[in-house]
């Protein structure tokens, strides 16, 4: 499937997009309720999300090969014990559900936060897998670190893939690239001094903690601990801003946080800081998403083209 169509659902910013975009997909349709989000996807992509996708009909949503979506991790207190829409009807799972059993793409990938499959015992994991074989899908699944795929951010993901043929023989990637601060980092000399927490914090947490690692993440947790390392700690939409530290003297830059999560320098930061950290910290990995949308790629040529060597 050299070149694919694929809809965005929950775009946020655009993860998935930049990784479907770096092999040749063309994004048909884009839903994401946000409006700054909206606006930040539209100056990158020149495509402007619909808004609630619960209230866009199947009909209006174009045919599609591929439908991405990072599926907000809304409770999921309705779901029982039973599989099939019933137990998924009000969750934003089901915008999902429902669209593709209407439009049956040929490959689907979601992402959501890694304690999904922990979720009421597993019940409600078992209920989204349930649902998604019961649509037809020969279903994966696993939980992926961004630190494995060359981003220095430890955030840790559930990630689902579907395909539509039986036959496809898919395996999530194994390599491991690391990620290094350093590449992330912007020179000090270069960042406004808005980002620099006061004298009185410096030296409260200098007084706390050594750091052994240079440059490094300091990252104070709930209780007061602090700690650090060569790589960040998952970003976060809302207080990750003001607990992590960069060398325990910064906070990070939006054009940080937007590195962290794999996007490029060429993304355009069109909303203000606030805005941004929010957008970042709710972004899917794109490196991650990129390695396994490969692997899903590859699967769906092999059965295309059995005889040929795989080149995705």
């Amino acid at each position: 499937m050299a070149k694919f169509s694929y809809i965005d659902l929950f775009a946020g910013i655009g993860g998935f997009h930049q990784a479907a975009d770096s092999f040749g997909g063309k994004c048909v349709f884009a839903s994401e309720i946000d409006a700054e989000a909206k606006r930040a996807y539209a100056a990158n992509y020149g495509l402007t999300p619909d808004d609630d996708i619960t209230k866009i009909p199947n009909d209006e949503i174009p045919d599609h090969d591929a439908l991405f979506a990072g599926f907000p991790c809304q409770p999921f207190s309705i779901i029982g014990n039973r599989l099939g829409f019933d137990d998924i009807r009000g969750t934003l799972f089901f915008e999902i559900a429902r669209i593709l059993e209407a439009k049956k793409p040929r490959l689907f990938m979601l992402e959501n936060v890694k304690q999904l499959s922990r979720h009421d015992e597993g019940k409600t994991f078992r209920t989204i897998l349930g649902t998604l074989e019961n649509l037809g899908y020969k279903v994966y699944w696993s939980v992926l670190n961004a630190l494995d795929f060359g981003l220095p951010q430890k955030r840790e993901r559930t990630i689902i893939v579907g395909f539509l043929d039986h036959k496809a023989c898919f395996s999530f990637p194994a390599d491991k690239t690391i990620g290094k601060i350093e590449d992330v980092l912007q020179p000090e000399s270069e960042v406004d001094q808005k980002y620099f927490a006061s004298e009185h914090i410096v030296q409260k947490r200098l007084a706390k903690h050594k750091s052994e690692c240079h440059p490094s993440i300091w990252h104070e947790n709930k209780s007061g601990n602090i700690s650090s390392y060569p790589y960040s700690c998952a970003l976060r939409a809302g207080a990750s801003y003001n607990y992590l530290l960069v060398n325990g003297r910064r906070r990070l830059t939006p054009r940080e946080m937007l590195r962290l999560q794999g996007f490029p320098d060429s993304f355009k930061i069109v909303c203000n800081d606030g805005q941004t950290r929010k957008q970042a910290g709710n972004a899917v990995p794109v490196n991650m998403v990129k390695a396994v949308l490969k692997e899903a790629l590859e699967a769906l040529a092999e059965i295309e083209s059995p005889q040929r060597k795989k080149a995705v």
